[in-house]
């Protein structure tokens, strides 16, 4: 009996252990489904405003990556209408210096044919005056020698006509016969002279009238080279120089321009990516605190409802505690029953009492053990609710600074990068003038060896030309019999 009594003891008092079990959403009061569905729809609210800020803040990204393109495309065309609007202006500075040559040109070349139809005329009225005053001369010279002859003719008649005199027996017949043939001999002979000092005077006309011809051409010639020298030497090096410099100017204006617009370009392209990571680390700041809020209010909101949660929790453990006194009354009442039916009617009180005395201790046993239950069950709520939020606070402090650590390396990159695209399209840049400047440089020397080779070449045939008519006018001369003409003398004009 008593082994029997024992076990059920036992069985009573591992019954009554108290259990915290959480229940079912069966056993849960109107009132916590209440508070689950109000902070059900708070949570779909919040949920649904954190969406929408999201899409409201990258419609805003969109915007402004849309804006910044336009504003380059816009820069871009704009440079690029600047641009060839600088290379027409160019094109026609160009045209008109070439205009401006070849107007030039043509002038000097109307100039030098001024100057030498007019040092043609010149020398035309020199070689008439100076045939003028050799016939003036010849004609002179003739005139004393006609008069020379009569002097001697009549010398010479009277000469005779004494000897005659002097011989008284010559008959009359014979010294006229005499007279006569004496005067045919002397006029014969001075109309041989006459013809001989004619001829003289026709080949010293013929051959002054030649010099002067070789002098005209050799004139001529030296004119020819004094026009060449200046058209060839000074004036196509002076307009090709000229050339030459205006296009060095307008190839370092379009350097200057080229180099302004990538300028102006890159200073864009920094400026707007400085407003796009600006705008995406207030983003990131925005959102960051944000999310700060929302844990917090998350965190405010359930330190709120920890009161009532616990209540609830102590009211179901309270419930538990009601049903396992129920549980061990009657348990108490089956025992006393069995004990009072198996033991002598004597012993009823004391085991009556017994009984009311180890129910008493075996109930506040329970009542301090479910008390302390309720105690260690609210500190270790409030403990794990603190620990719970300190955790989310460190998660989400991590989780930020590492969205804010890749928001600063991408931006570091993007930066890096257009660092080097920039580097790469000052370097392309700087190429692209060298080569455009060597390829004028050496376009330069070509013109200027095209001109030289075409200098000399002018130069050379005017003096193969040249040097062809002289040698063919000499040829000519000395089978004319002139002779050398090279240093004849001819009479000055009296007022020089």
């Amino acid at each position: 009996m008593q082994d029997h009594a024992c076990v059920r003891d036992e069985a009573v008092h591992r019954d009554t252990r108290p259990e915290l079990r959480p229940t079912s959403h069966k056993s849960q009061s109107p009132d916590c489904k209440i508070r689950e569905h109000i902070g059900a729809v708070k949570s779909a609210s919040l949920e649904h405003e954190q969406d929408f800020e999201l899409r409201e803040q990258m419609s805003g990204y969109k915007r402004m990556r849309r804006q910044h393109q336009k504003q380059l495309i816009a820069l871009e065309n704009r440079l690029k209408a600047e641009m060839d609007e600088h290379r027409l202006r160019l094109q026609k500075e160009l045209e008109t210096q070439a205009n401006n040559t070849y107007i030039e040109l043509e002038r000097l070349a109307k100039r030098h044919t001024t100057q030498m139809d007019k040092e043609l005329k010149s020398v035309a009225a020199e070689e008439r005056r100076i045939q003028q005053q050799i016939v003036a001369q010849q004609k002179k010279e003739l005139t004393s020698f006609l008069e020379n002859q009569k002097k001697e003719y009549r010398l010479c008649k009277d000469k005779i006509k004494e000897e005659m005199s002097e011989d008284p027996c010559t008959p009359k017949e014979e010294k006229q016969e005499r007279l006569s043939r004496h005067k045919e001999t002397v006029q014969r002979s001075q109309a041989e002279e006459e013809a001989h000092l004619l001829a003289q005077q026709r080949l010293v006309y013929d051959r002054s009238c030649r010099a002067l011809k070789r002098r005209t051409a050799v004139r001529k010639h030296e004119l020819e080279q004094e026009q060449l020298r200046e058209k060839e030497l000074n004036k196509k090096r002076t307009q090709k120089e000229m050339e030459h410099a205006l296009m060095i100017r307008q190839d370092e204006s379009t350097q200057d321009m080229e180099r302004r617009q990538l300028q102006m370009l890159q200073k864009l392209r920094i400026e707007l990516m400085r407003l796009q990571h600006q705008t995406e680390l207030e983003n990131q700041e925005e959102y960051n605190g944000r999310r700060q809020r929302e844990l917090q209010r998350k965190h405010s909101l359930e330190q709120r409802q920890q009161p009532r949660n616990l209540k609830s929790v102590e009211m179901q453990i309270k419930k538990q505690f009601q049903d396992t006194c129920k549980v061990q009354n009657k348990q108490y009442k089956a025992l006393r029953n069995h004990q009072l039916e198996v033991s002598p009617k004597g012993d009823h009180k004391t085991i009556l009492k017994g009984l009311k005395e180890e129910q008493t201790r075996k109930l506040a046993v329970l009542a301090e053990q479910y008390e302390q239950s309720i105690n260690e069950m609210m500190a270790s709520q409030a403990m794990r609710l603190d620990a719970e939020q300190e955790t989310e606070c460190q998660a989400l402090k991590q989780q930020l600074k590492q969205e804010m650590e890749l928001l600063d390396a991408y931006q570091r990159k993007t930066r890096s990068q257009m660092e080097t695209q920039h580097e790469r399209e000052q370097q392309k840049l700087e190429q692209k003038v060298s080569i455009r400047r060597a390829h004028l440089e050496q376009k330069i020397e070509e013109e200027l060896a095209a001109l030289q080779k075409e200098r000399t070449e002018k130069i050379k045939h005017l003096f193969e030309r040249q040097d062809r008519e002289i040698s063919g006018f000499d040829t000519e001369s000395r089978g004319l019999g002139f002779g050398s003409l090279g240093s004849l003398d001819f009479p000055k004009e009296d007022n020089r």
